[in-house]
């Protein structure tokens, strides 16, 4: 593992990985190993039965008829764009918050990407703020579950409905959540998850594709790679496919995450709660968000919301004060629609005022199921002692 690099220029390092508290660790075990080892002594690493055994039983873990297993989020948002004939002259709906960016999917489509603002307490793209954005060329709509919190899917179903719009639900951050009975990845009309990290079924690279739709399915499939059964077809470049299949060693250890997944979840669980009773030490703290109808959320990362009175420039002390200790956090976000891609497209700061609150005071903490309660209480009293040192106070939450 790479000596981290929090702050400042790549090679600036402090301190040696192993004193590090870092934001996310892979919860690897013996299984992993023993599942790639059988890879490796096998005819195939790509294409093989390995990713087929992991889609088939990731699609049944959520509870949908298809899965697609793809190299990334982003390949497999876009291949989806594909797949739905979205493209050039076309726009998506899609959120500028948020840690995995597979709305970039969308200006690798040739659509128009449309920024709407967020619901401020859940950090979800909120469907009645997007409603006056639909237009006669909007055909779809990329709804995250930010940072484990499930969206208002009753909402976004109700406007696609009146509109027309297909729903791709990215669910990369809400592995495990749960909305009214139902798992995350099951709303959308397909949904994405991406396995990079720090998602709690990490495996390094990698994502899938999830759907009812059969003949949705088969276009993904088709579009993913050519398969050898296509070698003799003149027609099969009729519609040009991708190179975008997940390896066999990469399904093998998503297989194995997936066999474990309950067990990587419940010891997320406890360095969760470690935080919310070190957390009380923080006079004024509300603890975070859950919506009335979201039964389970297991967040990706710990996500502190400072308050008013701090800026931009006291959050950016309070990252670099927790890395002179060796903590690793981050600002959660950096809003797209301030990226260069998409104000040389016209977009700005002031455009998406809830985004950019969120974005300038939400810092991401730690969250793995190595961390241990006296290693979490350390980030929170050094949080602490920051928050004060800067002037500002205590957070919201």
């Amino acid at each position: 593992m790479d000596t981290p690099v929090v702050a400042g220029d790549i090679g600036d390092t402090i301190a040696p990985p192993d004193e590090w508290l870092l934001l996310s660790e892979p919860d690897v075990g013996e299984l992993e190993s023993q599942l790639v080892q059988a890879v490796l002594r096998g005819p195939r690493l790509s294409a093989g039965s390995m990713v087929e055994c992991f889609e088939d039983r990731f699609a049944s873990w959520v509870g949908r008829s298809h899965a697609v297993a793809v190299p990334s989020g982003t390949l497999g948002t876009w291949l989806a764009l594909r797949a739905l004939g979205i493209g050039t002259g076309d726009e998506v709906i899609a959120a500028a918050h948020g840690w995995h960016q597979v709305a970039q999917a969308v200006a690798l489509s040739g659509a128009r990407t449309v920024f709407t603002d967020i619901h401020y307490w859940s950090g979800c793209l909120d469907p009645v703020r997007a409603a006056p954005h639909i237009g006669p060329a909007t055909r779809a709509a990329i709804v995250g579950n930010v940072n484990g919190h499930p969206a208002d899917w009753h909402g976004w179903r109700a406007l696609a409905g009146a509109h027309g719009l297909t729903l791709i639900e990215d669910a990369t951050e809400s592995i495990g959540s749960t909305l009214r009975g139902q798992p995350v990845g099951r709303f959308g009309d397909v949904a994405v998850f991406d396995f990079s990290q720090p998602s709690a079924l990490c495996c390094g690279e990698g994502g899938v594709l999830l759907t009812d739709d059969t003949a949705l399915a088969r276009e993904l499939r088709y579009l993913r790679a050519r398969s050898t059964a296509d070698r003799r077809s003149v027609s099969v470049g009729a519609r040009v496919p991708m190179q975008a299949q997940m390896s066999e060693p990469t399904a093998a250890i998503a297989l194995a995450q997936l066999s474990r997944i309950d067990e990587i979840l419940e010891r997320r669980k406890t360095v969760e709660a470690a935080y919310l009773d070190q957390m009380l030490s923080f006079e004024g703290i509300k603890p975070p968000y859950v919506a009335p109808d979201v039964d389970v959320v297991h967040w990706m990362l710990y996500v502190v919301h400072l308050g008013k009175r701090f800026t931009a420039s006291a959050c950016a002390q309070i990252v670099e004060d927790l890395r002179t200790e060796c903590i690793e956090s981050a600002l959660y976000c950096q809003p797209l629609h301030q990226q260069f891609h998409y104000t040389q497209a016209g977009w700005s700061r002031g455009r998406l005022p809830l985004t950019e609150r969120v974005a300038d005071r939400a810092l991401a903490l730690p969250l793995h199921a190595q961390l241990q309660p006296g290693q979490v209480r350390f980030i929170v009293e050094t949080l602490k002692d920051s928050s004060i040192n800067v002037g500002a106070g205590a957070a919201i939450y």
